[in-house]
């Protein structure tokens, strides 16, 4: 075994490519598109290295073209849970044991297939399965996901060298060792990237995950156990089910070696599970770890002395990449009434120059929103928009139509009631609320923002005025858990903008940092006595 301390390569951020025409990445992605389109895949569970195949078989299909087939996913009953806990045990000691730099290495050259040769993979995966543009795959599915895996590393040697200070005569060191237990990763479909990263970070730092994906992210949930296991990540380090929510929680909240669960999804599933993880604290051998990132009701806040244009580009960029579909997109805003007809003259100006459509066309900024049950919610949200004639007047959008695809119009309505019910609850989809406020009542409307709804995810102000950005940070400061001055309120990059929220948002523990994989860790303080006494006594004895 080698003594050398070793030294992880330094993270930098991926590129992003342009994919603009002509370029040598857009010809790739779209050939990628085209074989996948023409052809059809199986997507297993993953079980302790191997594919398990059922007959309970689900079509996976494009949400633009919900008539097309892209293959079929197979899905699981509580057995494969068990299974996959089994398996996840079994892999345990091992992966726990294995030298730091190796387990490293498995991700680093992960994240090298994700910036190379899977690149085109898994942006059409992303693309075809996930509805997302060529721009919003490569930011979130190669780059985020590549930058979650290096970043990760680092973090995790900055994690091993924080050691405690030693007394003459002792040597104290501090061992950081992965939790007692599986850990259960649960992720959304909205980012491939969090798709991965949330069992790969626990993974990482020595434990073993029973992985369930969003059903709607099963198609690229294949390219990463893809990746995974051309990266050399052994069997049962990470084992990917598809089973329905409550048949895998029945059987892992009330897994004695449950040991943590890593969530990103709803509030109303995640205080769910904490609920029920409370309940059942004296069947566990540890007390779990719970981490996780929910909800957000987003604010874009513009001060009266705002460039129209740059509130403008906030909020059409803001709340309308990925239809809305992200937990940090602005859903609410407050203008105040001296810009608000050049602010509006302008978002309508981005909307009509917006194309919805197939993202195959790289022309179309926006795409159909995930399946019927998001298209049916929203489009409830709409309805709802439309009946409130006395508070609200709808300025864009407001159309929308499933025959083909789960397409909906951007959105944008004007509330006089700062409080109706699309100012306060998330939507999760191209609606965007605005409520125009009085030139002079900055501070109330400041007091306002931080009162409305329960969640605290992210936030912007938009001001050329520093002492009114200086009042919005202080008046705001537990209003967002990512704030942004003079930005959407969207786009964090790994590394540079640890993400995530407070109150009703989730725990905070901001997934791209050290402060969350220090959650997969549970330390143990060594103190060595070099040469111990021999006599009880003390001087002060004498």
């Amino acid at each position: 075994m080698s003594n050398a301390t070793f030294h992880v390569p330094v993270p930098k951020n991926e590129p992003v490519l342009s994919y603009a025409p002509g370029t040598p990445e857009r010809a790739a992605l779209q050939a990628e598109m085209d074989r996948r389109l023409r052809t059809t895949i199986d997507a297993p569970m993953w079980i302790g290295g191997q594919a398990v195949l059922t007959k309970d078989l689900r079509k996976m299909s494009p949400p633009h073209k919900h008539a097309h087939k892209l293959g079929m996913s197979h899905h699981g009953e509580a057995k494969h849970v068990r299974a996959a806990i089994d398996a996840a045990l079994k892999a345990k000691r091992d992966w726990e044991n294995m030298p730091f730099e190796e387990r490293a290495a498995i991700f680093l050259k992960a994240a090298e297939l994700i910036s190379g040769p899977y690149r085109a993979a898994i942006n059409a995966a992303t693309m075809l399965g996930q509805g997302k543009n060529a721009f919003q795959a490569e930011i979130d599915s190669a780059c985020e996901f590549a930058d979650f895996l290096r970043f990760n590393v680092a973090y995790a040697q900055q994690i091993y060298n924080d050691q405690p200070i030693s007394a003459p005569g002792v040597w104290n060191r501090l061992e950081y060792r992965a939790l007692e237990g599986f850990v259960f990763a649960l992720t959304p479909f909205n980012f491939t990237a969090i798709a991965g990263n949330l069992p790969a970070s626990c993974a990482l730092m020595g434990n073993t995950v029973v992985w369930k994906c969003a059903d709607t992210q099963a198609y690229s949930a294949q390219v990463i156990m893809e990746i995974f296991n051309a990266a050399g990540l052994p069997g049962g380090v990470i084992n990917l089910i598809h089973v329905d929510g409550p048949t895998a929680g029945e059987v892992i909240f009330r897994h004695k070696d449950f040991a943590g669960i890593h969530f990103t999804g709803s509030t109303k599933v995640f205080r769910h599970i904490w609920q029920t993880i409370g309940n059942n604290l004296p069947i566990y051998r540890s007390y779990p770890r719970i981490v996780g990132e929910t909800c957000g009701k987003d604010f874009v806040i513009a001060h009266p002395t705002a460039d129209p244009k740059v509130v403008a580009t906030a909020l059409s960029r803001g709340a309308f990449e990925f239809q809305g579909q992200k937990c940090s997109a602005a859903s609410r805003a407050y203008i105040p009434e001296n810009i608000w007809p050049q602010v509006k003259k302008e978002l309508l100006a981005d909307l009509a120059e917006m194309k919805m459509g197939d993202p195959r066309d790289f022309r179309n900024f926006i795409g159909a929103v995930i399946d019927e049950k998001a298209f049916d919610k929203i489009t409830g949200y709409i309805d709802g928009l439309k009946k409130d004639k006395k508070n609200i007047t709808i300025i864009a959008g407001g159309k929308y139509d499933k025959k083909a695809g789960y397409f909906i119009e951007p959105t944008v309505a004007v509330t006089k009631d700062p409080k109706s019910v699309t100012m306060c609850e998330e939507i999760f989809g191209p609606v965007l609320t605005i409520y125009v406020y009085s030139t002079n009542r900055w501070m109330d409307t400041l007091k306002l923002v931080d009162s409305t709804g329960e969640y605290a995810l992210t936030g912007a102000v938009i001001s050329n005025d520093r002492a009114s950005i200086v009042q919005a940070t202080n008046v705001l400061r537990h209003a967002a858990g990512n704030f942004y001055i003079n930005d959407k309120p969207t786009g964090a990059v790994v590394g540079q903008q640890p993400f995530g929220g407070a109150r009703g948002s989730g725990t905070n523990d901001k997934a791209g940092s050290y402060l969350n994989l220090i959650r997969w860790v549970s330390p143990r303080t060594i103190k060595e006595t070099l040469v111990p006494p021999t006599e009880h006594g003390y001087p002060f004895l004498g």
